[in-house]
């Protein structure tokens, strides 16, 4: 068998996506700081960065970035100008922050409340924020990047299935969209969202990780050789899906004992309610007030939190030792339920065995809440752009 590897080119080529990657990170960087980051030669560098130039991909700034050192200016991704307007797509709820195409903030972040029961009540929904923002900035070319809760499928623009929603069936939002906006729009799932964010804006630099949304459900998006891992039929990181009790409660999506059904918010309101005394105007309580209440010390609502923490944790186990991933951002409001919560969650993943082989604990599981911003969350969805234009470069 012959075994060939990366001719001149097609290194080449390889070496231009590397460098555009390194240029999407830091927004602006020197000659210097692009051949550390690379680890390739300064003048391999210069080549490349020339070549870029010429194909009108970055642009060369003669403004040193450093006062020590030769200088030689600084480069940077050459956009048109145009921006993307980034939603998180609910419901109840549509969050959202205008960016360039550097990713980089336009606006304030904003989070509007709404209530719909269709989907075109929520087609109708997403078109007038985006209107809103057409007339904030006129003139400006504006492309739409969606994270949309629950299952879809980013190539065809489908949301499959949306959990929170009063109706069950498929809704085309991309088509519909682009048709009445006339307008780009990228879509995915908004654990997508939290990965790219966590991939593109987080300050640890890891080839592989998790990102667990802990909230209404349990999502999560796995990210395998920096790359996104979104599996056939893009159902991968249904982890909230993962049976922990085959004779418990009947989940959602059909089967019993889901691990939704012990620590999702959405579970663990349900058993709050339940635990009222019997009264036909009983409510559920706000997430809000869950938490509050579990910061009291309300012994009921305490053992169910923590038996939620303890199934998730369990999950979290099974998962290290099947992908070996052993780093995890928990994001989410159950996030809330503050320090003893985390430590019940790693109790259970922190008996990993595999982490008994690093002794010096270099790669040991880490599992910790993610440190993002809820703006610079949102503005994950906008890298898929980013990504888009740098899997046209791979050709």
């Amino acid at each position: 068998m012959s075994v060939t590897g990366l001719n001149n080119l097609r290194l080449r080529q390889f070496n231009k996506q590397v460098l555009m990657t390194l240029l999407y990170r830091e927004k602006n960087a020197s000659k210097s700081t692009l051949a550390r980051l690379s680890r390739l030669s300064i003048p391999a560098v210069s080549k490349i960065l020339d070549d870029l130039q010429n194909d009108g991909l970055i642009i060369h700034s003669p403004v040193n970035l450093h006062s020590r050192g030769l200088g030689g200016g600084s480069y940077q991704i050459a956009t048109d100008g145009s921006a993307v307007l980034c939603l998180n797509i609910t419901p109840y709820r549509i969050e959202s922050i205008l960016v360039s195409r550097l990713v980089l903030p336009l606006s304030d972040y904003q989070m509007t409340e709404i209530s719909v029961r269709t989907p075109d009540a929520l087609l109708t929904q997403i078109e007038a924020c985006f209107h809103q923002y057409k007339k904030s900035y006129p003139g400006l070319k504006i492309r739409l990047a969606l994270a949309i809760h629950g299952q879809v499928n980013p190539t065809t623009g489908v949301s499959q299935r949306m959990p929170q929603a009063p109706w069950t069936g498929e809704i085309e939002i991309k088509y519909l969209l682009e048709e009445k906006l006339q307008t780009d729009i990228l879509m995915d799932n908004d654990c997508i969202m939290l990965a790219l964010a966590e991939k593109w804006q987080g300050i640890n630099y890891h080839q592989d990780f998790c990102v667990i949304n802990v909230d209404y459900g349990i999502g999560s998006s796995f990210v395998i050789n920096q790359q996104i891992y979104r599996g056939n039929l893009f159902g991968s990181g249904q982890i909230g899906h993962t049976i922990i009790d085959p004779h418990g409660d009947r989940c959602a999506c059909g089967r019993y004992g889901c691990l939704e059904t012990l620590a999702s918010l959405s579970a663990l309101k349900k058993k709050a309610r339940q635990l009222e005394p019997a009264d036909p105007a009983r409510r559920t309580p706000s997430t809000q007030e869950l938490i509050d209440r579990y910061h009291r010390g309300e012994s009921a609502i305490c053992e169910q939190v923590m038996e939620g923490a303890r199934a998730l944790g369990l999950s979290l186990y099974n998962f290290l030792n099947i992908l070996n991933i052993n780093h995890i951002y928990l994001y989410g409001r159950s996030c809330g339920f503050g320090d003893a919560w985390l430590k019940t969650v790693c109790g259970q993943s922190g008996l990993n065995p595999f982490d008994r082989i690093d002794h010096v604990k270099t790669q040991a599981t880490h599992i910790a809440p993610g440190i993002l911003s809820r703006e610079q969350q949102i503005m994950g969805i906008g890298y898929l752009y980013v990504e888009k234009a740098l899997d046209a470069m791979a050709g």
